[in-house]
């Protein structure tokens, strides 16, 4: 049986629990860059203990298109990556990137939205364990794990939805807030937000060695957007990276456990001329 973690676990509580002697997580590496070639000769060059690679733009992502330019992958491809890289039913999960826990925070997302409770992101990624002097290797597992992947296990929102919660609750954009603006769009060929969105830039809440920002400060950065227990909350950003980030922040805040994401993101809203769009700096 699954039992729910805390979002984020440091390098000195993993090394101490892939090294004790209750049964270890299983690991994966999910390094990636956008735009960049693939991070996989870094794996190869050294690696957590016992991690498998996770190849980002196959594994966490469908073929860019009508649904964005990170889309949600088939869940027979996610659910077969996942057993691949070892990932059981009743086995706990950790996953890191290089740092800022971008790359990662997708693949926790899609392991809970797929049914897998028990996941976690190590705060820091690879350059905190590094940091930390602990052991890497060039060993990669072997083992095939038996993850069975279904659907709904968190929320996921389409276009409508993303609307919808301007009027229900609170729509965060996690892109940087000149890009939110419209001022400074270095990706998508449309400037601007989606109307009543409000800016909440993902990399803010990390701190310079991309760990997350303690739960305090997290916290009053998301009541300061009106975010309460009770309110109902989603995210996006330009393809659904970013507002995974933001769905871990808000949850490693403590203050709200249940976060929405619109995976399409601004990438696939534009997609339809049809649907609204602002810029420049919204009022909270």
């Amino acid at each position: 049986m699954q039992r729910a973690l805390r979002p984020l676990i440091g390098a000195a509580a993993l090394h101490d629990w892939l090294t004790g002697e209750r049964p270890s997580p299983t690991v994966l590496d999910a390094r990636w860059v956008l735009g960049a070639p693939s991070e996989r000769p870094a794996y190869d060059a050294g690696h957590l203990p016992g991690a498998s690679w996770v190849e980002f733009e196959q594994v966490c992502s469908g073929e860019p298109g009508a649904g964005g330019r990170h889309p949600m992958p088939q869940i027979e491809v996610f659910e077969a990556a996942m057993r691949a890289a070892g990932v059981d039913n009743d086995r706990p999960v950790v996953v890191y990137d290089q740092a800022n826990s971008l790359a990662a925070s997708r693949c926790w997302w899609l392991l809970r939205y797929f049914g897998k409770e028990d996941v976690q992101v190590l705060d820091g990624g690879y350059a905190a364990w590094t940091g930390a002097g602990l052991e890497i290797t060039t060993d990669a597992p072997s083992t095939d794990g038996d993850f069975v992947a279904t659907t709904g296990h968190v929320a996921l929102l389409d276009a409508d939805g993303a609307a919808e919660y301007v009027e229900r609750g609170v729509l965060l954009d996690a892109r940087p807030a000149a890009r939110y603006a419209g001022r400074e769009e270095t990706i998508d060929p449309v400037a601007g937000h989606i109307p009543g969105a409000l800016s909440s830039p993902a990399l803010e809440n990390v701190q310079d060695d991309g760990r997350f920002l303690p739960p305090d400060d997290l916290a009053m950065r998301f009541t300061a957007h009106g975010v309460r227990p009770e309110t109902d909350v989603g995210t996006y950003c330009g393809s659904g990276v970013q507002a995974t980030h933001l769905a871990l922040a808000l949850e490693a805040s403590g203050i709200h456990p249940h976060t929405a994401v619109y995976i399409g993101s601004w990438s696939q809203w534009i997609t339809d001329p049809d649907r609204p769009i602002d810029a420049g700096s919204a009022p909270r």
